[in-house]
């Protein structure tokens, strides 16, 4: 009976300890009595959780506050150290590869982005990662007073598909040289800890989902649109996987069989959905609307773009291009064909588009209301990401922050986050 109440009494004070450091670590600091009010707790049970929190260096006791106005004794301030511990944010694309740095409090001390040239090998990848990581580490250092040695968890999103559990990438068709462990591997050792990967929608639809604190969306779907066509799904307020933990590939759905591109000739590995939304069909349809147009210019920059030239054309969408725009209406209409689908089987409440297609905000979104008006149901609303190229590292920095809430405070629940 003892060993059952010891163990009550542990916990107890480990949910108690989570609650003081969630509050507290939202405010600059504190009194002591006011943190006990907050989180509903017992001033002896707060100081409690305060010193041991204390003793693992998460937070400082300050001088008392002379300056308030309360009578009787003057407050005993306290602050969360979020200085104690960093976490890392990775995101890895065929295009690029983005670093991010957060301390505990989940404030940003530091980034960088490096281009990926076409056709490199995993190893080159994973090399070009490792010294992004540590000029960004550097560059935290410099601001934060961190090394290497400071890093408490860091999470990795990548294309494909992705065993978590296993940290391995089981088959990623874009990126075919980082299959396997090699990402993973690479990374435990050079940051000596422990590394998270998930597949980067996946990740970025947490993200999506936690980018207010004030609005967590329990039903909604978030679409990556680019060259490749993915979507992560959030049901009853958590992410659905699936059975193989590939839920939401909707490129690969075939839908449009009566919709070809014609002759064009998909790249390898492309479903055939994303073969008739994705980049390069955007592309195509963009230079064919250039060309009946006689817009040199466009047709120009396409050109001069080569493997970027999706970036062109959604520059000249954001400019208002007619022929740019033309091109977005064509595979609007196809791509509201993927999102009816979505709604009849899912119904969820919001869908999200994200990824490069997301910068073409509102020209995009109206096409695509457009078509989907004749649908018999009623459709979801729809928005564009608002962290757009950054919702996977996003994603992977509060990823990261919750496995430090589960480990560090022993609370081992489904869906914790900071």
């Amino acid at each position: 009976m003892e060993q059952v109440v010891a163990a009550g009494t542990q916990f107890m004070r480990e949910v108690n300890s989570v609650a003081v450091v969630r509050r507290l670590r939202t405010e600059d600091r504190m009194s002591v009595s006011a943190l006990a009010k907050a989180v509903g707790l017992s001033r002896q049970a707060v100081t409690r959780s305060l010193n041991a929190l204390a003793a693992e260096g998460l937070v400082e006791f300050g001088p008392v506050d002379r300056d308030s106005t309360r009578a009787g004794r003057p407050a005993q301030l306290v602050r969360f150290r979020a200085e104690a511990g960093h976490v890392l944010g990775v995101s890895i694309s065929p295009q690029d590869v983005r670093v991010a740095v957060a301390d505990l409090s989940g404030a940003v001390t530091a980034t960088d982005a490096v281009q990926l040239a076409a056709g490199l090998g995993g190893a080159e990848v994973v090399e070009t990662l490792l010294s992004t990581v540590d000029g960004t580490l550097r560059t935290a250092g410099v601001a934060a007073g961190i090394t290497a040695g400071g890093l408490w968890f860091a999470s990795v999103g990548t294309p494909g598909i992705v065993d978590p559990a296993a940290g391995l990438i089981k088959l990623i068709p874009s990126m075919p040289g980082l299959a396997g462990d090699l990402l993973v591997r690479r990374l435990t050792q050079a940051l000596g800890c422990p590394v998270y990967l998930d597949n980067d929608v996946k990740l970025a639809t947490q993200g999506e989902r936690r980018r207010d604190a004030d609005r967590r969306e329990d039903s909604l779907v978030m679409i990556h649109w680019g060259e490749r066509v993915g979507a992560g799904i959030v049901l009853n307020g958590e992410l659905y996987r699936g059975a193989s933990n590939d839920s939401g590939d909707v490129g690969f759905l075939d839908l449009l069989g009566a919709d070809s591109p014609g002759t064009a000739r998909s790249p390898q590995g492309l479903g055939p959905f994303e073969d008739r939304v994705g980049g390069a069909e955007i592309v195509r349809q963009a230079a064919a609307a250039a060309g009946r147009a006689g817009d040199e210019a466009l047709l120009s920059r396409i050109e001069a773009m080569g493997e970027h030239a999706l970036e062109a054309v959604l520059d000249a969408v954001v400019t208002g291009s007619p022929a740019a725009l033309e091109a977005i209406d064509v595979v609007a209409r196809r791509f509201a064909k993927g999102i009816a689908a979505i709604r009849a089987i899912l119904d969820p409440r919001l869908v999200v588009i994200g990824g490069p297609l997301a910068r073409c905000g509102e020209p995009l979104l109206a096409a695509l209301r457009r078509h989907l008006a004749g649908e018999p149901l009623d459709q979801p609303a729809l928005e564009v990401s608002a962290l757009r190229q950054d919702a996977v590292v996003h994603g992977a920095l509060l990823h990261s922050l919750a496995e430090i809430e589960r480990t560090r405070f022993g609370l081992v629940r489904p869906g914790s986050a900071w």
